[in-house]
This record gives structure tokens, C-alpha cells and sequence, in this order.
């Protein structure tokens, strides 16, 4: 059977490899550079701001379009512009599906906190399905990037900061985008973005520099790329940022030596927006001819909107810059997924008239986004078990988010359809006895972002009085608050990440009125909550939740689901500590809350521990963890695993989902290693009462990481291993492998 399978994988290479061989000695130079060129027919930056895109794609200097919007009609309409040219060469058509379609699901930070593979996966297949019926077949995502500052607005994109967790969620989102054959009907081309290292820009400011070592990159910031490439993804996006000084779309290092030679990627690299011509005010190329060359050698395939290729590749080969073989060589990567979808069998795979109206926001999909917007909140706070509540309360429901259906949204997520969205008030109408509702306060106040809100002082001093009292008449109090959805996400970098002072004073006027209040944070980062803690008696996270927004708050409001979610980024107590992470090393002075020292890695006006933790998450139960059991203590090479068995018991009252983490400590090492890494982690259900013992395998692999010659072994001696519900709460136990 493998043989055969083997034997037919050739006999397609060998098929693929012809076709495009053949196509390619009837493509003129021009016509090679057009499937370089990535156009726009709504570009607002770049040299050529992407001018008659349209009239591009007719006349064959453009082989690919992004963001063509309307219905499934006037796209194909549009993609058969490629009908009109000589060769008739199938365009890829692109839009930036984000965290779904049309219906749309948590952000991919909020995704993440599920802790969910298989979830996630089946949200990127939803997604993927509703934009083929459409006629797109390429998506810009999964956002891979390791994220440890929240004042970067795009930490809404990813799935956090740790490289485990993060490798897990890209594998799925690749697996769900592209489905298990390209050529398939419902298949997307995944993008995996931002190659590389772009969520360690300097400051948290959006296109920013990035300055590490190589041991960083390899350990923490490139694993969940390299596990989307092995996925299978057919396309990688460049990074705004630098690489070791050198832009990623001119970095040869980064492009071709590491991603193609030593990870053996086959597809083909498309620029973030107008990145060519970026590399000018870089400061490695002088004009916009320089920039193409550059990019060019270094192994960027596509530009993505600027155009450069399009106006100077030819005179750069014409005046003996650059060779044709370059051209050639991104030329075939770009045909060759083109082939690889089936584009070349059928230019429009996917559409059927009437299909979009079918698949589109239908009863299955819906489904799916209440389930992930369940899963994805995190509670942080429920003190004297003030969640969930009874059916037959009275509920003053307030705050300025209530009934706008666009901030469950994002700003990624401009195709999600607004009247579909379950409002906040309409879904806790469905599941409380009564449900009365008031705005109490602005969205913000602060002078900066007057732009995105006006401020009347009366006015909020109006508002406020009329949420205290409803509350006064009200058994308990749930406000909505947070951040507007236009201050996450791409250039939403921010200093101040705090709720707004108008949204305090509202939030500590109904603290005052002596009845129970929850806070219902809406985010797209996590927040410094620090001040927020003692006028609220529980919290939940729920972030941007989409178009099920109101009834999956009501779900978990009222205990029809019990929250499950686990932080996947740390929560700072205050901005000064950022970057703040679990994996962090110690120094040669390390610090514990508590201590005494002088002369220690420490702050002298906060804790150096978090607000939250990686992994924290409670639930409406409690969980009792019993000790770790090892199978073996003392560990020979030859023996390729051991086990670590822990008891976890539901001591509440409630039906409960507990992620049971395992977390491993390398104390003497070659290199400097993390305090802990995680590893593993399993799901597990547990009704009242129960008790079920969960084993992990270990074997040599989980010790693996890279030393300072970038070798990639684990070395003998001690190891630390930790289980437990977060990063910071968990049992210990020890083990000694020998080679």
C-alpha cells in the first residue's frame, strides 16, 4: 500500500512539474512578473497606491488581487478578468479572514484561551467554507506570532505567548483553513504571518524594530512558524520589522537559509503591505528599484500592493541586476500553488450559484460560534460565588456596549454581518426573568482618543446617576465594559492600557450602591485590571466575542455553561512590568515575592509577579490536585519515556472542564533555561465529586532545546516537573535523566 502511495505521490509531481514547465516556456518576462504582482482595488498606501487594479488583472499585469468584495456573483465576475488575458492564468483572490468570515468567531487571542485544538480548527474550517462559496481561495492568517507585550494592538491576532501552546493552536489553524487536500472545493490557502519574530517589536509599537539572539528566536519565537510550515501551509507572509538588522523582506537568512534550506518550505513568500517599498525608509534601499532587487535575492515572491516588482523587475533584468532565474524561480512557486488548489481545473473551485446563501451564517456555523464563545471567556474573579446567577434575578445590565453589535466585532473582522451579531441585551433578554438596562458611561474620555468618541462631562455625570439607580432597584448589577474594538488590532498600539477614568467612576459608583457586581471585560489585549479588582466582585474576560456575543455571555452568566478558559497571555499588574511573561529566566539574583534582599532582580513600587497568570482560569467548581506520581525517578536514555500520573477531584458543586498543565524545568543546563516551559496539557470533565487520574508520557523530546551553537538536544542531569492549574499554582516532583 505505501509503495503504491508512493507511486502515485511521483506520478502527480511528475504531472504538476511538467504542466508548469510547459506553461512557463510560453510565459513572456512580463508575464512572469505579473504573478509576482499582488494588487488591491482598495490600496491606500505604497508608491502606485495600486491604481486600476481592475484594469490590471484584465490586461495581465496583475496575477492576484486582495480584498474584492460584494457577492459571490460579482467576484467571480471579477476573477474571470484572468479569462481575458493571453495565457488565461487563474488568479489567487485574497481577503484577511481573521477569526471568520461572516460568522465570526472570539478573537484569535480569546481562540486560544480555549485551550482548544480541535475547536479552533473546526472555526478556521467554517471560515474556510464560507469564504470559498464566496470565490475567495487565500486568507491571510494564522497570526503565529509569539506575543509578550499587550501594548501591541495585534496580541488580538495570535494565540499568546508561550511557543507550545502557540506551535499546537498554528498546526490546527493550517489543518482548518486548508482542509486535507488544497485541491478540494472548501479549501483556503493559509498565510502563516509575521515571518519572523514580529511580536517582539521594541515598545509595543506597531512596524517597529525586533533586536534578539538567535537561542531566543529558535526557542521561543520561531517554533509555532516552523509547526505551520510543517502543517502544510502553502504561503508565509514577510514581517514589517527587522531581523538582525536587516528587514525581513530583503533577509536572506531569514527567508531562504532558514525558512526554505533548513525547514524545507515549498511555497511561495508574499510581503506584509507595501513591504518593498518600505525597505526605503528602512534605510537598505534607496528607491523603490533597490527595494525589488533586494527583496527579490533575498526570496520575497509576491509584493503584496506597492507594485515595485511590477515597475522595475524587467529594467533590473534588462540592465543585468538581477538574473532571470530569480524571477523564474518565484514565478514557479507562485504557479505551482496555484496548481496545488486545483485553480488551473477549475479557476472558480468552490462556487455554486445559490451555494453562499446556504453556508453562510447557517444554523451549524452559529453553533460552533456560541460553543468557542463560551469556551474562549475566562473568569478571573468569583468572590463568594457570586456567579453564576439565578434565573429569576433582577438584572441592571449597563455599560455602552449593550446593544452595539458592531464592538462585538473587531476591526478584523470587517465582513462579519452586523444584524447578525446576538446583542448583549438580547441575549441576557432570553435566559433572566428581567433585565433592565442603562448606558452609565462613555466608552472613553481620554483627550487622546477624542477622535474615536466625543466627551460631555454632564452628560456622564447624567448617565452614571441613572445606572446607580437602576442598580439601587435591581438585585444584581452586571456592567460591560472595556476597551472599544478600534483600540486593538493593527496600529492600535497603546501606553495606557487600563480601563478608561469614566468607566472607573462608573464602576466604583456601583460598588458603592452595596449590590452584587460582575464585570463583563471586553478587550482585545489583556488589561492592567489592578485598580479595577476591589470594585468588582467577579470578572470574565470575554474579549471580542463575535457574531454569538449576547447569547454566550448570557451562557455563562447564568451557569448554562460553566467557564473553562485559561489565560494564553499574562495579565500585568502595571504597564512598568511589560514584557512580562511566564517562561522568563531567573538572573543571578532571583527574586520572590516576599523576600527581603536588597540586592535582588526586583521593582521597588510593584510585585514582580503578575496580576493573572499564563494558564489562570477559574471556574464556577473548584479542583483539587493530589501529588504528582513518577513511574521512574532515575531515568536511563535507553528507556524512551516515563510517566507523570495526577489525581484531580471536583470538590464544588457544579459540573466543571479543567486544563491540567505540565510544565518542565531544566535548572543546569548549557545555556541559561526558563523558571518553566510548558509541555503538555489535557482536558478533562469532571462532575461533582469525581475523580479522575490524568497521565502524561515524557519522553527525551520534552528536555529538547537549542544551545548556544543552535543544536537542537537535551543534555542530562535534573529536571524539574510541574503540574497544576496555572503557571504559578501547581505540584512538583523531580526526576534524573541520564544519557
Amino acid at each position: 500500500m505505501t509503495a503504491s502511495i508512493s507511486s502515485l505521490n511521483k506520478k502527480k509531481h511528475k504531472e504538476k512539474e511538467y504542466f508548469i514547465s510547459s506553461l512557463m516556456a510560453r510565459m513572456t518576462l512580463k508575464e512572469k512578473i505579473a504573478q509576482l504582482n499582488l494588487v488591491t482595488p482598495t490600496a491606500g498606501t505604497g508608491p502606485f497606491k495600486t491604481k486600476r487594479a481592475l484594469e490590471k488583472l484584465k490586461d495581465g499585469t496583475a496575477g492576484n488581487v486582495l480584498s474584492l468584495r460584494g457577492t459571490a456573483e460579482s467576484i467571480r465576475e471579477k476573477e474571470a478578468f484572468a479569462e481575458q488575458t493571453r495565457l488565461k492564468i487563474p488568479m489567487l483572490s485574497a481577503l484577511d479572514i481573521i477569526h471568520g468570515y461572516k460568522t465570526v468567531f472570539p478573537i484569535p487571542l480569546g481562540l486560544s484561551c480555549t485551550w482548544d485544538s480541535v475547536l479552533i480548527k473546526k472555526t478556521a474550517r467554517i471560515a474556510a467554507i464560507e469564504a470559498t462559496a464566496i470565490g475567495y481561495n487565500n486568507t491571510y492568517s494564522p497570526m503565529v506570532d509569539i506575543t509578550r507585550d499587550p501594548r501591541w494592538g495585534r496580541v488580538m491576532e495570535g494565540s499568546g505567548e508561550d511557543p507550545y501552546l502557540g506551535s499546537v493552536i498554528a498546526r490546527a489553524m493550517v489543518k482548518g483553513y486548508q482542509g486535507e487536500n488544497l485541491d478540494a472545493s472548501t479549501s483556503l490557502l493559509a498565510c502563516v504571518k509575521h515571518f519572523g519574530m514580529y511580536g517582539a517589536i521594541e515598545a509595543g509599537r506597531d512596524y517597529n524594530t525586533t533586536d534578539m539572539s538567535r537561542v531566543t528566536m529558535y526557542n521561543v519565537y520561531l517554533p509555532p512558524y516552523k509547526a505551520a510550515v510543517e502543517a502544510g501551509a502553502g504561503s508565509v507572509m514577510t514581517s514589517f520589522n527587522d531581523v538582525e538588522g536587516i528587514p525581513s523582506t530583503a533577509n536572506k537568512w531569514l527567508l531562504t537559509d532558514l525558512l526554505r534550506n533548513q525547514w524545507g518550505f515549498k511555497g511561495f513568500m508574499v510581503t506584509d503591505y507595501n513591504a518593498v517599498q518600505e525597505l526605503i525608509p528602512h534605510g537598505v534601499a534607496a528607491d523603490y528599484e533597490e527595494a525589488a532587487e533586494k527583496a527579490i535575492k533575498a526570496g520575497t515572491d509576491m509584493d503584496m500592493a506597492s507594485e515595485c516588482y511590477s515597475m522595475f523587475m524587467e529594467k533590473l533584468v534588462t540592465e543585468g541586476h538581477i538574473d532571470t532565474s530569480y524571477i523564474n524561480r518565484a514565478c514557479r512557486r507562485v504557479l505551482e500553488v496555484k496548481y496545488d488548489l486545483g485553480l488551473f481545473n477549475d479557476p472558480y473551485k468552490g462556487y455554486q450559484k445559490g451555494l453562499a446563501e446556504r453556508v453562510i451564517l447557517s444554523k451549524e456555523h452559529k453553533a460552533v460560534a456560541r460553543e468557542a464563545t463560551q469556551r474562549a471567556m475566562v473568569l478571573l474573579k468569583n468572590e463568594r460565588q457570586t456567579l453564576p446567577l439565578r434565573p429569576d434575578s433582577r438584572v441592571a445590565l449597563i455599560g455602552p456596549f449593550l446593544d452595539n453589535k458592531a464592538e462585538m466585532l473587531s476591526m478584523w473582522s470587517p465582513d462579519g454581518v452586523i444584524d447578525s451579531v446576538v446583542s448583549i441585551v438580547a441575549g441576557m433578554k432570553k435566559q433572566f426573568r428581567e433585565v433592565k438596562t442603562a448606558v452609565g458611561t462613555y466608552m472613553n474620555d481620554d483627550p487622546a482618543l477624542k477622535s474615536f468618541e466625543p466627551f460631555d462631562s454632564a452628560q456622564q455625570a447624567k448617565m452614571i446617576a441613572e445606572a446607580v439607580e437602576l442598580a439601587h432597584q435591581s438585585d444584581v448589577v452586571v456592567a460591560v465594559l472595556g476597551e472599544s474594538r478600534w483600540l486593538s488590532g493593527e496600529a492600535r498600539s497603546m501606553t495606557k492600557i487600563s480601563m478608561p477614568a469614566c468607566q472607573k467612576e462608573l464602576l466604583k459608583a456601583l460598588k458603592k450602591t452595596g449590590k452584587p457586581v460582575i464585570l463583563v471585560l471586553l478587550s482585545g489585549r489583556p488589561m492592567v485590571l489592578t485598580d479595577i479588582i476591589p470594585h468588582a466582585d467577579a470578572i470574565i474576560a470575554a474579549w471580542r466575542p463575535g457574531t454569538m456575543a449576547g447569547d454566550a455571555i448570557a451562557d455563562v452568566l447564568s451557569g448554562k455553561y460553566n467557564p473553562s478558559g485559561k489565560l494564553t497571555m499574562t495579565f500585568p499588574r502595571s504597564v512598568g512590568q511589560i514584557p512580562i511573561y511566564y517562561n522568563h529566566k531567573n538572573t543571578g539574583r532571583p527574586f520572590k515575592d516576599g523576600d527581603r534582599g536588597q540586592f535582588k532582580s526586583k521593582y521597588l513600587d510593584e510585585m514582580n509577579s503578575p496580576l493573572f497568570p499564563f494558564g489562570y482560569g477559574l471556574s464556577y467548581t473548584t479542583f483539587r490536585y493530589g501529588d504528582i506520581v513518577l513511574s521512574d525517578t532515575i531515568v536511563n536514555g535507553a528507556k524512551k519515556h516515563i510517566t507523570a500520573s495526577i489525581s484531580v477531584t471536583n470538590t464544588g458543586k457544579y459540573s466543571g472542564e479543567e486544563t491540567v498543565q505540565l510544565y518542565i524545568n531544566d535548572p543546569v543546563a548549557s545555556i541559561t533555561r526558563p523558571v518553566k516551559e510548558l509541555k503538555d496539557y489535557q482536558k478533562v470533565m469532571l462532575a461533582p465529586g469525581e475523580t479522575k487520574k490524568i497521565t502524561f508520557n515524557i519522553t527525551p523530546e520534552a528536555l529538547k532545546f537549542y544551545n548556544h551553537h543552535l543544536v537542537y538536544d537535551w543534555e542530562p542531569g535534573l529536571f524539574n516537573l510541574y503540574i497544576g492549574t496555572n503557571s504559578d499554582d501547581v505540584k512538583e516532583a523531580h526526576f534524573v535523566w541520564n544519557k
